[in-house]
């Protein structure tokens, strides 16, 4: 206990001296602001509103005023779990409590919210995680200590939330962070009561929760209410994660209304894919229509789809990869990117795999990942196009990682997720977004060798044993 605390001192004491050097930026306190809030914790300063407690569609509801969340506003630099009452419509999947985590800095009001990865699921044996079925995460609920050292692939999994990473720097390891565990099966998209019978019939109906959307809702309500409106904030995650930050991206913005905003969805792609289009020129087509059902997009048009093209008017519901376009429109000021692997062999394959049979039946292994990626290598020009018309648009596509099925670039670390033949690292995109002027960067890596041709890397191998 004496030696986190002396770590937890040290800490501190290098962000305070950030906080009043020449390099603060909007956000940052001064030296007796942070010694201030030290002994008196800066309170709300942006509430949820009555007319946004009171909105038709997708309100703010606050906690009962008698629930204890669990929340003290002094207990800087330590992961505190934060408590949402079923009144606040958070639930998760399985119908257990949902909440979500805090950890706070006096120093700054600059946020980052990171939402989490985990896969998806869309029928019975997906959303029960039968053996052999790429299903999501947390399906049992989240336990309060999940951000402990014992569950590393939260605490640990990106310096982007873990502060004291011990060789990958980013400006965010100085902010206040905001980490939203998933446990809906939807990437934070959903508002629908499934009910998958089990295509056995051995076994009762699976009643499953599609619930992301009204989570997200009810977290930024705590957010208004119990911090201050932040300078900057940085929407990000992988896979899942990077899905569901794209997706929120909107409404966290709007409400949160930070000075500065930016986006980095890490290989979570909403392909374009006009429904009038072929499935052999946009192979996401079938995963696309499938979610939109089940998940309940569109619900009787009034779904989440609905709600952001009430304020997106650029958002075609017949292509969900104009909310890329849509969002580039809407906020011509932030700074938005995009990342994933040409290799990518994860969400790739919950993009493809059990809706094409040409892969679902293949025997080959390698001819197996070849049909994947042509239709990943496929999806991803049509978004890169995309992209392209746009300033405040850039993507970061690298090659390979020997790791996590060459999934997610920012997570563990952000070396390795390079683009050898343009000497850049992940990092220099991820300064170009979040510190970068004029045009966000874009760049792809065209070489298809040089990354398989790197040496072996224990920390990877390692790390996909416990994956």
């Amino acid at each position: 206990m004496q030696s986190r605390t002396k770590i937890k001192t040290a800490v501190f004491l290098g962000l305070l001296g950030s906080s009043v050097g020449v390099s603060a930026e909007m956000g940052d306190y001064s030296f007796w602001d942070t010694l201030g809030n030290l002994i008196w914790p800066r309170g709300a300063d942006n509430p949820v509103t009555q007319e946004q407690q009171n909105a038709a569609q997708y309100p703010l509801t606050p906690n009962p005023s008698e629930v204890a969340d669990g929340f003290n506003p002094g207990a800087y630099l330590q992961w505190q779990t934060i408590q949402l009452h079923p009144d606040t419509g958070a639930i998760c999947g399985n119908g257990s409590p949902y909440k979500f985590f805090v950890n706070r800095v006096a120093h700054t009001s600059n946020t980052v919210i990171y939402m989490e990865g985990g896969g998806a699921c869309w029928d019975y044996e997906s959303c029960t995680g039968q053996t052999g079925i790429r299903g999501a995460r947390n399906p049992n609920g989240i336990p309060d200590d999940y951000m402990s050292l014992q569950n590393p692939s939260a605490s640990l999994v990106s310096p982007f939330v873990f502060r004291l990473h011990p060789w990958t720097r980013t400006k965010t390891q100085n902010w206040n962070m905001v980490y939203i565990p998933y446990c809906t099966g939807d990437i934070y998209t959903g508002d629908k009561v499934a009910i998958y019978e089990d295509p056995t019939g051995e076994n009762d109906p699976l009643v499953w929760r599609h619930n992301g959307v009204r989570n997200m809702r009810a977290v930024v309500a705590w957010l208004k209410n119990n911090l201050e409106r932040s300078g900057q904030m940085l929407m990000t995650g992988c896979s899942a994660g990077g899905a569901g930050s794209f997706a929120n991206y909107h409404p966290v913005r709007r409400d949160m209304a930070p000075g500065k905003a930016y986006l980095i969805n890490d290989s979570g792609p909403i392909f374009p894919a006009p429904v009038t289009g072929s499935e052999e020129e946009y192979p996401s087509l079938k995963l696309q229509n499938t979610i939109r059902n089940v998940w309940g997009l569109d619900g009787d048009g009034d779904g989440p789809l609905y709600y952001l093209q009430n304020e997106l008017p650029s958002l075609d519901l017949n292509d969900l990869g104009t909310l890329y376009t849509a969002l580039g429109e809407y906020y011509p000021n932030d700074r938005l990117g995009h990342t994933h692997f040409w290799d990518d062999l994860n969400y790739s394959s919950y993009s493809y795999e059990r809706f094409y049979d040409d892969i679902n039946n293949e025997p080959d292994a390698e001819k197996r990942k070849q049909k994947i990626h042509q239709r990943w290598y496929k999806d991803t020009s049509h978004l890169m196009t995309s992209l392209d018309g746009y300033d405040n648009w850039g993507y970061y596509i690298p090659r390979f990682r020997d790791v996590n099925e060459s999934h997610c670039t920012s997570i563990i670390e952000f070396n390795n997720a390079d683009i050898q033949e343009d000497g850049l690292e992940l990092g220099d995109f991820v300064n170009n977004v979040m510190e970068g002027s004029g045009p966000v960067m874009s760049a792809s890596e065209e070489d298809s060798v040089s990354d398989y041709q790197k040496g072996f890397n224990l920390l990877y191998w390692l790390l996909d044993q416990l994956l």
